[in-house]
């Protein structure tokens, strides 16, 4: 499995982040450049079930998801999966703020050929696993600066 992993301190307490996730439909043009459309498919907030969709460009290209929130904690993360990848945000409180957390993991779970499989996608992948992780630190950055500046 291939994982990558961003983190950043948000000077807001937990429970800010989370209501700004919670209504993403809202914010997700304003979150990042890349970001085209986002909507409730199945239920209207976070919740185990939810299906989120989405598009957004990633290395040039409008690609389209539909994220099922597969586990959700109030205030602390949610876990999503797609075809072919699983993901979660992840807040972590900290003094006086909230340790932000986003975590995607791509590939196919099997024991022996797991290995090898991402090797060779992450030779043939490196440039798009690149521009996916600086997407990630630049969603990251953006969510900071967005709620510490007291935007919604």
């Amino acid at each position: 499995m291939i994982q990558l992993r961003d983190s950043i301190l948000i000077g807001v307490p937990p429970e800010r982040v989370w209501a700004w996730l919670n209504d993403l439909p809202e914010h997700y043009a304003a979150w990042h450049p890349d970001h085209v459309a986002c909507r409730y498919e199945r239920g209207d907030s976070l919740e185990a079930g939810a299906v989120l969709y989405i598009e957004e460009r990633l290395h040039r290209r409008l690609h389209r998801f539909r994220l099922r929130a597969t586990e959700v904690v109030p205030d602390r993360v949610v876990r999503y999966r797609d075809h072919g990848f699983a993901g979660a945000f992840q807040l972590e409180p900290t003094n006086g703020g909230t340790c932000f957390t986003a975590e995607l993991t791509l590939g196919i779970r099997t024991p022996v050929i797991e290995r090898v499989l991402d090797a060779v996608a992450r030779g043939l992948l490196a440039r798009r696993l690149a521009a996916l992780q600086t997407h990630m630190r630049e969603e990251g950055e953006n969510l900071k600066r967005i709620l510490e500046s007291g935007g919604r």
